[in-house]
Formats: structure tokens, sequence, C-alpha cells
């Protein structure tokens, strides 16, 4: 009976291992799937650039490009004032999310490891902020910038960008730094730090993965939006990436693949970012999820 029972104690653990490396085949399967289909609309949009007008209507949309026309690169970055609108694009996004993540960690800094009578109030306040739709506040924001003389300026948009921004952002720090324990904050202060050299030394370095998560997110957005530039900015010196693809744009005319080659100008840089800063996000989602 021993040996009949090991037999098939045996049998059981093959068929537990051949159903394991069944369903982790499937798994891997279905995530290249979801990769491949994640993917495939980057690498088309780069073939898409290399085209002509002619390969865009004539040919299949998948085709390779007969020619390949790497000018389309070279025209848009020279010709079409893309470099500008790339470099507008790029101090305006880092200005506006460098205040965004600054002021929102010293308002979740306050609200969470201070003591004061407000500060459930000014919370309930920054939480509003969720609600309210965007782009319903563009006519009022569109007069007050006209009052202040700030419309065609760039600081009407980090204005506009960095308190949109703040209540999502202080959102997500906010689990995180109800949780950070105090006895590192008493311990400094029994060593005579400042409250400022808590936060600066001590609270901002245990917070930099979930700062890297709200530097991405507000990146992208700040990175992609469009209804405020093209509302509050008319001037070609201050326009960025997302309006200046307006200017392939003809009316009897339009050149895709130039198009298509500042698409690809446009998405580079948060690609590049996402890989820099993917470890920090993964950190910080996996912070945030076992402390919470």
């Amino acid at each position: 009976m021993n040996g009949t029972e090991h037999d098939v104690s045996r049998k059981n653990n093959n068929e537990g291992n051949m159903l394991g490396k069944v369903g982790y085949g499937i798994l891997y399967l279905i995530l290249g799937i979801i990769a491949f289909l994640q993917i495939y609309p980057l690498i088309w949009l780069v073939i898409f650039s290399l085209k002509s007008n002619q390969e865009v209507f004539n040919a299949s949309p998948f085709a390779l490009p007969i020619e390949p026309r790497w000018e389309n690169y070279t025209t848009v970055w020279t010709q079409g004032n893309i470099s500008l609108y790339f470099f507008n694009s790029v101090w305006i996004t880092l200005v506006s999310v460098i205040l965004t993540v600054l002021i929102a960690s010293l308002a979740t800094f306050a609200i969470t490891r201070m003591v004061w009578k407000l500060n459930k109030l000014v919370l309930g306040l920054f939480m509003v902020g969720l609600m309210i739709p965007v782009h319903s506040t563009i006519i009022p924001l569109f007069n007050f910038f006209l009052n202040i003389n700030l419309i065609d300026h760039p600081l009407a948009l980090i204005l506009t960008y960095t308190a949109f921004n703040l209540p999502l952002t202080i959102m997500i720090l906010l689990g995180f730094y109800t949780t950070l324990p105090r006895e590192i904050e008493e311990a400094a202060i029994i060593d005579g730090s400042s409250i400022h050299r808590i936060f600066v030394q001590i609270i901002l370095p245990l917070t930099m993965p979930v700062m890297s998560t709200t530097f991405i997110i507000n990146m992208i957005y700040n990175w992609n939006e469009f209804v405020f530039i093209n509302t509050f900015i008319s001037s070609d010196r201050f326009k960025t990436l997302t309006v200046g693809i307006q200017n392939f744009i003809g009316q009897y005319s339009t050149d895709w693949g130039a198009i298509g080659a500042t698409l690809v100008i446009s998405v580079l840089p948060i690609l590049i970012a996402f890989v820099f800063l993917s470890n920090k996000i993964v950190e910080g989602i996996a912070a945030g999820a076992v402390k919470g």
C-alpha cells in the first residue's frame, strides 16, 4: 500500500506541475498579447512618420514605406518650429511638475505631521478640487489672466497646471505620509533638528519613490495637455508640441508624414522618463500598497 500511495502521490505531483506549467504558459501568452497591443501603436506611428502623403493614402496603412522619408524629421525640426515647441514643452512641463510636487509635499507634510486647527478643513478644500471639472473653469480663468495681463504668457499655463494637479498629487502622497513612523521625527527633534531640516533631510528622502510616481503622472498630463494651451497662448514663441502639430494641417493640404514625425518626437520624452523612473514608480506603488 505504501508503494501504491507513493506512486499516486508522485502522479498527482506531476499532474500538478504540468497544470502549473500550462497555466504559466497561458498567462505569459496573454501578457505577451497585451504587451504587443500596447507597443504596436508606437511601432505603427514610427512607420507612418516615414511615409509620404501618396503612400499614406494609396498603400495599406500597415505597409512599410517604400523609401523611408527620414527628412520628415529634419523638416519638422528645422522648418516647422518643432525645436522651439519642444523646448517650450520641456521647460513648462518641468517647472509645473516641480512646483506641483514641491507644494503638494509641503501641504501633505503640514496636514499629516503637524497639529493645527484647520488641517482637516484645508485637506477638505484640496479634495474638493478633485470634483471640479477642469475645463469648466476655462472662461473664468481666461478673464482672470486677461485682467492681470497673463494671456499669451507661459506663467498662465504653469499656474493652471500646478493648481489643478495639486489635489490628485496630495491624495497620492497622503496615504504614504500617514504611515511614516513619528519616532524618526521625534529622534530628530531630540537631536535639535528644525522642522525645515526634518522635512528636507528626512521626509523628502523617505518619500522619493511615491514622489517619482506623482512626478510621472503630472508630467504625462502637462505634456499632453491641449485645451489650456490653445486658449491661453496665441503666439508661436510660447506654443508647445501639442498645439504646434496644427502647423502641418493646411486648408487644402496636410503633410501627414510631418505630423507623424512630430508625434514621435512628442512621445519620446515620456517614454524616456518612464524608462528611467519606472523602478521608482513600482517602488512607490508597492510601498503604498504595503504600508496602506
